[in-house]
C-alpha cells in the first residue's frame, strides 16, 4: 500500500511539474515594442514604398510589411497601422486612399 501512494505522488509531482512548465501566461516578461492597438495616420508613402511621412509631424516611419501598400507607392493615403516608436517603424493593417 505504501508503494502504491509513493508512486502517486510521485506522478502527481510529476504531473505538476510538467503543466508548471508550460505556463507561459502569467510571467511572461517580455513585452512587445508595437502598440497593441491599431493606430490611423495620415501622410504620403515613398517612391520606394519602403517609408511613409506623417502628415502632423513629418516624422519617416520605416514600414515593416512594404507588401502591404504595393501599388500605393507616391501616394497620399490613411493608414491603420501599428506603431513601434523604438524601431521608427509601422506596420500596416490597412490602407485608405485620400482624397
Amino acid at each position: 500500500m505504501k508503494k502504491i501512494l509513493a508512486i502517486c505522488f510521485a506522478a502527481a509531482l510529476l504531473c505538476f511539474g510538467a503543466a508548471s512548465a508550460q505556463d507561459t501566461m502569467g510571467n511572461d516578461t517580455m513585452k512587445s515594442d508595437m502598440s497593441k492597438k491599431a493606430t490611423k495616420v495620415t501622410g504620403k508613402i515613398s517612391q520606394d514604398g519602403k517609408m511613409f511621412v506623417n502628415d502632423s509631424d513629418s516624422k519617416s516611419w520605416t514600414i515593416a510589411n512594404p507588401d502591404a501598400v504595393k501599388g500605393h507607392e507616391g501616394h497620399h493615403v490613411t493608414l491603420t497601422a501599428h506603431v513601434d516608436k523604438d524601431k521608427n517603424e509601422v506596420h500596416v493593417m490597412s490602407l485608405k486612399m485620400v482624397k
